[in-house]
């Protein structure tokens, strides 16, 4: 305790918070984290596995899908050992430079998926508004050099706001308001002036995710067009009924992640239980939905996993009652 009451600019360490004030009951709402955390791995993990071995999914729609999927899988992976070692360990201490590792690779991935989640409305855009030069335009190459991109993009914005942050100077032993790492909790507690760099951190959310978000609601507004100027209403059902998955994976990625940053920002006398609901809602609600949603909405994909465990299931009797037929016949020869 001596430790956490001094200051320190060399290396301080922070205090995460899981949910303040029910610190009792960790084990019991590790419970329902678990599961959400399992049904996220296995999710997105099985979505991954049947684009890659049916092809009849090597499509420019299942490829953007793959690439959802993935950061959702690595976006989960970042913020589970502290979470889970919050919860049943009450691990809480963390080093500066763990915290600001874990902050990237959260931020980093969080920014990627608003780009894929662009990448994906620009696939649906081409699909309904120019469906004649999508073959055209969306080549593996293509794709490949998009997903390039994205992540090239990323790792230019965010690295050097975690090189900056390595520099600053913070207090040592404070308790974050989340059970990971996030650049408007971790700001608050540095020497320098918060107001700065909180706002400095804002703004490269709003270029990233704002550009992202304006992008997506002009794409709508050209498919709305489009299907809007469509005389059949099956037709118009049809071409619409391709953008419902997308546009829930944009709703519950967006809305929580623009209440959390306004929370931390604008509303500094919100209760912290509410901050840290909204973070573990922002963070695991996307990599939770997105594979149900895209499993139970998309015939393809789901026909694809039946037929997945169709196969699994009937492999191992095939196999026995072959072998049973060859005993036999050869018995019989």
């Amino acid at each position: 305790m001596i430790i956490f009451n001094n200051t320190t600019s060399s290396s301080p360490n922070f205090l995460l918070t899981a949910f303040p004030g029910l610190e009792l009951a960790h084990i019991w709402i590790s419970i329902p984290v678990c599961c959400l955390y399992t049904i996220a791995l296995l999710g997105n993990s099985m979505i991954l596995f049947v684009i890659i071995i049916e092809r009849s999914l090597h499509k420019p729609m299942y490829y953007f899908l793959s690439m959802l999927s993935a950061v959702d899988l690595c976006l989960t992976i970042s913020t589970l050992p502290t979470v889970l070692g919050v919860l049943w360990f009450h691990a809480r201490e963390i080093s500066l430079k763990a915290c600001l590792i874990q902050m990237f690779f959260v931020h980093g991935f969080s920014f990627l998926e608003s780009s894929v989640l662009v990448a994906m409305a620009f696939d649906r855009f081409m699909a309904i508004c120019n469906p004649m030069k999508y073959a055209i335009i969306f080549t593996d190459m293509v794709i490949l050099v998009i997903g390039l991109v994205i992540c090239l993009r990323q790792v230019i914005f965010t690295f050097p706001m975690v090189l900056t942050l390595k520099n600053v100077s913070f207090y040592a032993g404070k308790e974050l308001s989340h059970p990971f790492c996030y650049h408007p909790d971790m700001i608050k507690y540095s020497y320098s002036n918060p107001w700065i760099s909180s706002f400095l951190g804002m703004f490269l959310q709003l270029y990233l995710t704002g550009t992202d978000l304006l992008f997506i609601l002009f794409s709508y507004i050209l498919i709305l067009r489009t299907v809007l100027s469509i005389v059949a209403p099956k037709k118009q059902q049809k071409a619409l009924s391709t953008c419902v998955c997308h546009i829930c994976a944009v709703t519950i990625f967006y809305v929580p992640m623009i209440s959390l940053s306004l929370t931390h920002r604008l509303l500094s006398s919100t209760p912290r239980v509410v901050c840290s609901i909204l973070a573990n809602v922002y963070l695991l609600l996307p990599p939770v939905l997105n594979p149900i949603i895209y499993s139970l909405k998309t015939k393809t994909i789901r026909h694809a996993m039946l037929q997945l465990f169709q196969f699994k299931g009937s492999r191992g009797p095939n196999v026995r009652g072959l072998r049973g037929h060859t005993i036999r016949s050869f018995s019989s020869s």
